[in-house]
């Protein structure tokens, strides 16, 4: 089998654009990458200013917040302890009543006092702003639990430690807890104020790109934009910014930018600016960070956009360097190979070739002229011997050497086609030619195409019958059978074989199956042509027509055959002999499609119900299953004894529209047509033979082809 080399030069268009485009590219991308690396620095540096200056103006935005807070409840406290009867004075009440209105953020202040004697802290004052808790809907004893939970730490505040802690996870809202050292008439005390964080988020910028937060001495988060993290008291202390802070406390550096690494909530790794500021309250340190992708997405989308200029720029430089070598002498050449190319895939009919310019005065002038004469040969030389053939010899997968080759051979007939021709005669006269012509062509052209999509190649038109062999074209060594028995390479390559002879057994039966369709829709047709002409002078009919087939599947001298003058490629031998013989008797047994007992042989275990095979086949072959019956009359074959013919009735789970549509997707099924195949179609001989109209035959008395004394009724 030969293997198509196709040898191509590279086309000087793409050697042109080739060049342009790689300068095109250099220049561009250098000047692309260069300005977006001078502009990332710069754009770094100015968010590096940026976030610091962010960091400490929120730092000192937070100080006073707090101071604030820490001032105002002092001096409240002040105010009390001076009053008249403490808390209960007038005074003391209206200057509370005044301070929760002015302080609404305000949610509680505790004085507590820790005596020598008591073990526990003694609430000496509390504050509570109502109005805060009622419409926070907070329990009046979640203050009462925070200081059941955090004495320890309210202690050291009575020894003169001033501590911030998260305290959103007592209220379930955003509140920070401020203990601060509080001395009055000589006891040890402390203040604790409980207050949100509504202001001081505020302040720290939420939703901005850069994102401050605020920790407490122990790396407890106090205040974040994302507020499920403080109500969750998330701990910092793995925070790579924290880290890096907390080792630079050792040189007691207040304030430091750096940039980290951190993996975000998505496990992705990015790089961090980030920034820290520590306040003069409670060890309080405000934090500020921005991922530097994200400051740096607009140098990105800046260099993609570039990017995407450029390659607009290369891509219109290279259309243009090609367009312009196309019209020149790429274009008109690659037409050119590629027709060359199809011709020498057997597409002799490819519209390639109608497309080459035929009216250049110059050499590929010469060559288009010339390819288009080669296509109108081809075409007529396919028409003449066979398309099959012809591919396979433009393919060079032919072997011009005669081989012995195991094939389905397939012949049909007209029957009655001498009275159907002088039909034609008696009512066109010298016109009748072309008139029998045409009918054949419309009914062969139908025939042909079912072959066609099975498989199948025609081999050759004898008057109004049709020769056709499935398995001639295909690579069929027999050398195995040369192979002693014992070898396992011969069982493995006869079974391939056997494969492949079965497949093309079934591929001729479906075909032939087809073909009775194929018939039907056109004395359907025939029909309405002659009805739509019967009212002329000389009206125009085609004829309603039966036809027998016969398939048999034997071994035959597969190769091209003649003389130098004139030669085919064809099927010969007893193998095909017995198929014509096959197809004549299908008139005397009343059938349309016969088999012969070699063809039923090789198909009885695996596709038709049977006695052998307990009237059951693989269920991976029904959708190929045959239905046949026994002609009930016994045959002297020469050479073979004794054998019968079977008539095929359908193939049941035959998908006759799928058939067609492989070769049209247009194919439109006929629903009356379809009774004849499928699984509308016929179960018995009978059946066959009403819905085509052929007569029971009397087996009594049939006398196949005596004269040729090959097939005789055995006595």
């Amino acid at each position: 089998m030969g293997e198509r080399v196709s040898k191509r030069n590279f086309p000087i268009g793409v050697k042109l654009a080739l060049i342009i485009g790689i300068i095109i590219l250099i220049s561009l991308s250098t000047v692309t990458f260069l300005n977006s690396w001078f502009i990332s620095k710069d754009i770094r540096l100015t968010a590096e200013e940026n976030n610091l200056t962010i960091n400490t103006r929120s730092a000192s935005t937070v100080q006073n917040e707090i101071s604030s807070v820490r001032s105002n409840v002092l001096q409240l406290l002040d105010i009390i302890n001076v009053a008249g009867h403490g808390k209960t004075s007038a005074i003391a009440r209206q200057a509370e009543a005044f301070f929760f209105e002015r302080n609404s953020g305000i949610a509680e202040i505790y004085l507590l006092t820790k005596y020598p004697e008591s073990p526990e802290l003694v609430v000496h004052t509390r504050l509570r702003n109502t109005r805060f808790f009622s419409s926070n809907e907070i329990d009046f004893d979640t203050g009462d639990s925070f200081l059941r939970q955090n004495n320890a730490v309210l202690e050291r505040a009575c020894r003169g430690e001033t501590t911030a802690l998260n305290a959103s996870p007592y209220f379930k809202t955003a509140m920070i807890a401020l203990m601060l050292p509080y001395t009055a008439s000589g006891l040890d005390q402390c203040c604790l104020i409980l207050f949100s964080l509504e202001s001081i988020a505020d302040v720290l910028g939420t939703g901005s790109v850069n994102q401050s937060f605020m920790i407490n001495s122990s790396d407890d988060l106090l205040c974040h934009p994302d507020q499920d993290k403080i109500l969750s008291g998330q701990s910092m202390k793995n925070y790579p910014l924290v880290k890096e802070m907390r080792q630079n406390n050792q040189n007691n550096e207040e304030s430091r930018q750096i940039v980290f690494n951190h993996t975000d909530e998505n496990g992705k790794i990015q790089k961090y600016i980030g920034a820290y500021q520590k306040i003069n309250i409670a060890d309080i340190c405000v934090l500020t960070t921005v991922p530097l992708d994200l400051i740096l997405e607009g140098v990105r989308t800046t260099r993609r956009n570039n990017l995407y200029l450029m390659g607009v720029v290369l891509f219109v430089s290279i259309i243009f360097i090609l367009t312009f070598a196309r019209y020149v002498i790429s274009r008109p050449l690659r037409r050119l190979t590629a027709s060359a190319e199809e011709i020498q895939q057997g597409n002799f009919n490819t519209p390639l070739i109608g497309m080459l310019n035929t009216k250049r005065r110059d050499e590929i002038g010469v060559l288009n002229k010339s390819t288009q004469d080669e296509q109108e040969f081809l075409n007529t030389f396919a028409r003449f011997t066979n398309r099959g053939v012809a591919k396979a010899i433009a393919r060079k997968e032919i072997d011009f050497e005669p081989h012995l080759k195991d094939v389905s051979i397939f012949f049909s007939d007209i029957r009655g086609f001498t009275a159907i021709s002088d039909g034609f005669k008696n009512r066109f006269g010298e016109e009748s030619p072309r008139e029998i012509i045409g009918f054949l062509n419309d009914y062969m052209s139908r025939m042909v195409n079912c072959v066609t999509i099975s498989g199948g190649t025609i081999d050759k038109f004898e008057g109004d019958a049709i020769m056709a062999v499935w398995g001639i074209l295909r690579d069929d060594d027999l050398s195995f059978e040369l192979l002693p028995d014992r070898d396992p390479k011969k069982k493995e390559l006869e079974a391939a074989h056997a494969k492949h002879v079965m497949q093309d057994a079934i591929s001729a039966i479906r075909g032939t199956i087809a073909m009775r369709y194929a018939l039907m829709q056109y004395n359907k047709d025939a029909e309405a042509f002659t009805k739509a002409h019967e009212h002329e002078a000389k009206a125009k009919y085609k004829p309603h027509i039966r036809i027998g087939c016969g398939i048999n599947t034997g071994r035959a001298t597969c190769g091209i055959m003649g003389s130098e003058d004139k030669m085919e490629y064809t099927a010969i031998g007893d193998s095909v002999n017995f198929a014509s013989r096959t197809e004549s008797s299908n008139k005397p047994c009343g059938t349309d499609i016969l088999i012969t007992q070699d063809t039923y042989n090789l198909l009885k275990f695996g596709y038709i119900r049977c006695e052998e095979n307990h009237f059951t086949i693989p269920k991976e072959n029904a959708a190929d299953e045959i239905v046949v019956e026994m002609i009930p009359v016994e045959f002297e074959v020469k050479g073979k004894g004794a054998q019968h013919f079977y008539g095929v009735v359908n193939m049941p789970n035959f998908d006759i529209e799928a058939f067609f549509k492989t070769s049209d997707e247009n194919f439109k099924l006929d629903r009356d047509c379809a009774r004849c195949v499928g699984a509308t179609g016929p179960k018995t001989l009978n059946e066959v033979r009403k819905l085509l109209g052929i007569p029971i035959p009397e087996f009594e008395s049939v006398n196949l082809n005596e004269e040729e004394n090959k097939i005789q009724v055995k006595k």
